[in-house]
């Protein structure tokens, strides 16, 4: 019993030495960006497949994602990048991809709820995206 107690504790613990928080992994690169919102409905998205992303990601209500405008692609917003944006909790995560219409722009996925996304509407908004750190650390 004791034997099994020390290899479980062991491994918990070579586990959270590994396991690097967000900001000691990434680099957050702050940005200025237009925001909409957008619904996994027909006639926002296809008609055909409404709840499929430019990705080919299923997605669904309840998830952090949004959409990018394609000019922010090349800035580094690409396909599962993570994004702290100023007023939402949390992480979202780069999963779609907006006409090439678009510039600067970013679309925060607000499930069906279309009341929701007309009422947050089109505003100016401060976000930091994610770029992994040099993984060579020079030790002195």
């Amino acid at each position: 019993m004791k034997n099994k107690l020390f290899i479980v504790l062991s491994l918990v613990i070579a586990l959270s030495c590994t396991d690097k928080p967000l900001n000691d992994k990434y680099d957050w690169v702050p940005m200025t960006v237009t925001a909409t919102a957008y619904n996994s409905l027909p006639y926002q998205t296809s008609y055909e497949h409404p709840a499929i992303t430019a990705w080919g990601d299923s997605i669904k209500p309840g998830q952090k994602w949004i959409a990018v405008s394609r000019d922010l692609l090349k800035k580094g917003l690409s396909y599962n990048t993570m994004v702290k944006i100023d007023t939402f909790e949390g992480v979202y995560i780069v999963k779609d991809k907006m006409h090439s219409r678009w510039r600067n722009r970013i679309d925060i996925y607000m499930g069906e709820d279309v009341n929701e996304a007309k009422e947050w509407g089109r505003r100016k908004i401060n976000i930091s995206y994610a770029v992994e750190k040099d993984s060579l650390e020079i030790i002195e």
